[in-house]
């Protein structure tokens, strides 16, 4: 029984650390740079009818 409950911890750990370094490259906010800066587009804008 106790080598079950190692294996699981063992499992549980690696694939913990797994999603950590995947999840580490998105580009999400939590890389702690804050949120993205928007960037402005210029809209064309008719002066006349």
């Amino acid at each position: 029984m106790a080598e079950l409950i190692l294996f699981t911890g063992v499992i549980a750990l690696l694939s913990l650390g797994i999603w950590l370094v995947i999840d580490a490259d998105s580009d999400d906010d939590s890389g702690g740079g804050g949120l993205m800066q928007p960037v402005l587009v210029p809209v064309p804008v008719r002066r006349q009818r």
